[in-house]
Order: C-alpha cells, then structure tokens, then sequence
C-alpha cells in the first residue's frame, strides 16, 4: 500500500516546541509536580477593553464571512500602528491579515516559492520557519547566527550565503528563541548586503517589538532602509504584547503585488480569520496602549531574574537578551557528565529530557532551533515559578558528575 503522507510534508518535522508544551500538560494530568517554560505564551489577560469590544461585536452580529484577507476596519488600524510605530506608509490594499502570524507567513512562501528556491534562516531560528519553507516547496538555508555575536547574522556570512536561487531573507527581532534584537547600526549593515542582492525578498518578524529592554530602541528593516521597502514584508501580529494567542491574528504589510498573490492563497484555503477576533484586533490597536509598557517592564523582571540563577547553575552560561520572553542559555561545559541515574549528557536533547525526568522542568531543546548545545527557556509566567524552576535547574546541574 503506498504511503498516505505525501512527498512535501514528509520533509516536515512537528513543532517541537508544541511537542514539549504537550508532553508538560499530560504529565501535570498525570499527577507529576511539573515546571512548563516552553510555551511561548504571555500569562498576561487579554486587557478587558479588547474583550468588551468583541462581545459588543457578537451583539451587533458580526458574525458574517469578511474579506479573505481582512475586513476594511482592521486594514485601517493596521495602517495606522505601521504609520504610527514604525513610520512605514502603506494602503489597506497592502496588508493581509490571517488567522495568525505562521498563516502569514506561510501564505508569503506559498504565493512565490517555485521548487529549488532557496530561503535563507538564520539560526537559532523559530522551529516553524524552516519547516514552513520546506511545506512551500522552498529549500531553507541556516546560517548561523553565533553567541559572540549576539545570535545575530553578520553582513558577511549573509553575504555570503545569498546564491542566484535565494528568494527571501528571514530576519526576526527580538528573536525566538533568543530574545536578540538588532540595533538601527546592524540592520544597516544587513541592509547594504541585501542592496547588492536585488532578487532578494526580506520577511521580517516583528512580533516581540514592543517586548524590548533597557533603552533599546526599536526599529523595522522597512523603516531603516526606506529602498528595500518594496520588496519586504513586514509581519506582525496581536498574540504577543496584546496577550492574544488564542484569537488568532497575524498580519503583514507589504507591496501591493505580493499582497495580491497572499489574498489568492486565502481566498483558496483557510477565507478569513475569525470576524469576532478581528474586531477585537481593531480594539487592541486602536485602544489603550499604556498597558504595553507596564507589561514589558514586568517581563523586563523576569528576565533578569532569569539571567541571573540561570548564570549561578553549575556549568550554565546564560546572555542577557535585548527583547522577547526567552533566554537561550549555553550548556556547553556540561556535555560528556553524568547523571545520578548514569545517563551521559552528550547532547541539549538528552539534557532536557534528564532535567523533565529528575526535576519536572520542561524547557525546549537547542537543537529545534538549529544551534546546540543551548535550550530555550520562556519566561513568560510568574516569578514564583520562574524561580522555582532556576532552583530546580540549579540543583539537577549540581548533581552531574
């Protein structure tokens, strides 16, 4: 009997980070006292004014089918956030919305990836990027984004990477999984190698930017590079500073004719994301926006809190992020120990599934997001918790011999 998986997505992995979110839940419901830091969930409510404007919208009965892409309403706020936070000027007929920001994205590839086309990824990398171009018949380049420098992709390994096949650039700031955000100098630098490269389309994922630190000062390659601005899509969504994961909004701005071919995708496959999430996405953009800076300055907290008793674990080395809600911290110095039970540590999957067995802490691999021997932490959830987790973390490492 031939196999029942077709060809495209027998190159897919499942997202691991879902995986380990999974696994977490079912041992809770088993009864285990578990610590789950890898979800990349705020623990943040939905800000009630969002949640009133979508139950007013159920009472007028918005509940019809919308444009494909998103209704008139929601274009128009959208322009506007771009207009007001990133200086970019686009029209409604420049922005997509979907049910998320991976079916943004993922809409993107679709409309213009050919088989042999090439996406460049730099890691450490979301799980789903790559996953996403291979699903889209595109081939995905990794090209490492090193500690040293900050996780971030330097000019020349860029320029280096980029072929006559390359069709986008993946740049996402502040990163998952490192929380690494690129400085106005950086996107710059990036910006005159994509210059040289003309048939290189620039996706940028811009979902954590109002989760930055410090003083760090927020900006988009659009906005940093005004001559690229037609041939980058800028991504964005509500899930992440707006506490909305689960209304399922992404959206996108970009030129017009790719645009036109991401609506041609909708229009075939998914139609509109929820009427009611997007009335509450008209709320959340063009409502109160003080909140932001209150919840950045909690998350803000929490990641030095993080950093910190992370940096006190035996053997643990762990950066400080600009942005996010997730540190990236190196194990490096505990590959080849011992565990009490005697498994060998020889790699970041057998570490984070000895910490989840001795300890009860789920956190998510390096090697998911393309560089090891690191694992991802979110710290998205109460300080209570965090700290208990660090201890736990602190106490297993102390234990490997």
């Amino acid at each position: 009997m031939s196999s029942l998986q077709s060809a495209s997505l027998a190159r897919v992995k499942p997202s691991a980070t879902l995986a380990v979110t999974a696994q977490a839940r079912e041992l809770k419901r088993q009864g285990r006292d578990v610590i789950g830091l890898g979800a990349g969930e705020p623990d943040f409510d939905t800000p009630d004014n969002i949640k009133a404007a979508a139950i007013e919208a159920i009472k007028r009965g918005e509940t019809k089918y919308t444009d494909a892409d998103g209704m008139p309403e929601l274009k128009a706020a959208i322009v506007a956030k771009f207009a007001r936070e990133n200086s970019l000027t686009y029209e409604t007929n420049q922005i997509h919305v979907a049910s998320g920001g991976k079916p943004v994205i993922y809409n993107a590839f679709v409309a213009t990836l050919n088989p042999g086309d090439e996406v460049i990824v730099p890691a450490p990398y979301w799980v789903s990027y790559p996953d996403m171009v291979l699903l889209a018949g595109g081939e995905p380049v990794t090209v490492i984004g090193e500690e040293a420098d900050g996780f971030k992709l330097r000019p020349e390994v860029l320029d280096a990477a980029i072929t006559p096949r390359t069709k986008w650039l993946i740049l996402n700031s502040p990163s998952n999984p490192t929380g690494a955000a690129y400085t106005r100098a950086e996107l710059e630098a990036l910006a005159e190698v994509l210059r040289k490269h003309p048939q290189v389309w620039i996706l940028t994922d811009d979902m954590y930017e109002h989760l930055v630190y410090g003083d760090f000062d927020y900006v988009t390659i659009a906005q940093v590079a005004p001559d690229l601005y037609d041939r980058t899509l800028t991504c964005n969504g509500v899930s992440k500073a707006y506490a909305m994961t689960g209304w399922r909004i992404g959206y996108a701005g970009g030129p017009k004719p790719l645009i036109d071919l991401m609506r041609k995708v909708a229009s075939q496959t998914t139609s509109n994301p929820s009427s009611i999430s997007q009335w509450a996405a008209v709320e959340a953009l063009n409502g109160p926006q003080d909140f932001l800076a209150e919840r950045a300055a909690a998350f803000e907290k929490r990641r030095d809190l993080v950093v910190s008793m992370l940096n006190q674990a035996d053997g643990i080395r762990c950066p400080k992020p600009e942005g996010a809600f997730y540190v990236y911290p190196s194990i490096e110095q505990l590959i080849g120990k011992t565990t009490p039970s005697g498994a060998v540590i020889d790699n970041d999957e057998t570490f984070t599934a000895e910490l989840l067995n001795a300890e009860g802490v789920a956190v998510v691999q390096g090697a998911a997001f393309g560089l090891s021997p690191y694992f991802r932490i979110s710290y998205a959830t109460s300080e209570d918790v965090l700290e208990e987790g660090c201890r736990r973390i602190q106490r297993f490492c102390a234990s490997l011999k």
